[in-house]
């Protein structure tokens, strides 16, 4: 029988599928992942699994069996150059004497960006860049955000029925998509750096915003609270977890409350004012990326829906949509100034998958150049 050859595409997918394993564990880091193979036989895996921990090229290495030498290393990101929290990957690379290292894409980061791709060549390593480029950007879609422009990526989710509505003219909202679909949302929770909600939210249905029906890390919480009026005994104030709880609010802020608010172990962030009093979501958005927030999950109500979208701060939209009819109610999204089918707001590409009873919308926003 005819040994079957498989080709780069084969093992970057494979690479890619290892990657993946790191979701929600390796911010500010990206996820990537490495295989190793010689003499058509896979020899070697490994991935990133945690922000500290070994790299993904590392790790394919300990896990090798066998000598590495003149094999081909499967990367679904440059290697690093330089020193961080670990050794530069590209040293070790070349002190194992590799034949060909095939890397998915350049990482942005101004520390590395083709710099560890001239270090491999410059030492006679054969080195192909852009096997599957598409899927491995994607894979990291906020890490590459972050580093461009130094702001979080912005994903806002809401449920929403047929026509649009998020909750009943008297806002009751409980429940309006299906346990599969929260439980989905949950998982939301746990792959991203923080969650961010309004007072309008907390004050009406007192949320935990923590992750309990999947397994994770429970994410920061934001709440942005221009007034700070959020009633002190708030879940997000008083639960276990206050040292994950943000307030952002503006200077106008009473400072009794804000005093009060400290005292529970709860930050409070005073950010800049927008025109109309409100706490500036470019602000807001600036200050996170400067703690290395990478990632945002927005699951708020319709008036932070309407103003991030106005201001063009959202990246992504995920929408359980159930079978439901409501009439009159609360409008998933308010006045964006839109007069023309023309100006819509479009999506570069988006999925669908069903969750119980409930068809999920995934859409990555287009952003015009």
């Amino acid at each position: 029988m005819k040994k079957k050859i498989f080709d780069d595409n084969y093992y970057m997918r494979m690479a890619i599928r290892l990657a993946g394993k790191g979701i929600g564990k390796t911010s500010p880091n990206p996820m990537v992942g490495a295989v190793i193979v010689k003499n058509d036989k896979i020899i070697g895996r490994g991935y990133h699994k945690k922000c500290g921990d070994c790299h993904a090229e590392i790790n394919a290495i300990n896990n090798a069996k066998g000598s590495i030498r003149g094999s081909t290393f499967y990367i679904t990101l440059e290697p690093c150059s330089h020193y961080g929290r670990t050794p530069p990957c590209v040293d070790t690379l070349i002190k194992k004497g590799l034949k060909r290292v095939v890397i998915g894409t350049p990482d942005p980061n101004p520390e590395v960006n083709g710099k560890g791709i001239k270090v491999l060549r410059s030492k006679g390593i054969k080195v192909d860049v852009g096997i599957l480029e598409t899927e491995c950007r994607h894979l990291n879609e906020n890490y590459f955000k972050f580093i461009k422009s130094g702001i979080p990526y912005v994903t806002v989710k809401y449920a929403q029925t047929l026509d649009g509505r998020i909750a009943t003219k008297t806002g009751d909202s409980q429940w309006i998509s299906s346990e599969e679909s929260r439980k989905y949302v949950h998982r939301l929770r746990a792959i991203n750096d923080c969650v961010m909600v309004g007072a309008g939210t907390v004050t009406a249905d007192n949320p935990q915003l923590t992750v309990r029906h999947v397994k994770g890390k429970n994410p920061l919480r934001i709440i942005v609270d221009s007034n700070l009026r959020i009633p002190i005994k708030s879940s997000v104030l008083t639960d276990d977890n206050p040292h994950l709880t943000i307030i952002a609010t503006t200077s106008k802020a009473p400072a009794r409350k804000i005093t009060a608010i400290k005292k529970l172990g709860v930050e409070v962030l005073i950010v800049k004012k927008e025109r109309n009093g409100k706490v500036s979501f470019s602000s807001l958005l600036k200050e996170l990326g400067k703690r290395g927030i990478m990632s945002v999950l927005v699951e708020g109500g319709s008036g932070m829906n309407t103003s991030l979208l106005k201001v063009n701060l959202v990246d992504k939209m995920i929408i359980p949509i159930a079978p439901k009819i409501l009439g009159k109610g609360l409008e998933a999204i308010g006045d964006l100034n839109i007069n023309k089918i023309k100006d819509a707001i479009k999506f570069s590409s988006f999925k669908t998958m069903k969750k119980g009873d409930d068809i999920i919308f995934d859409g990555t926003i287009l952003k015009e150049v």
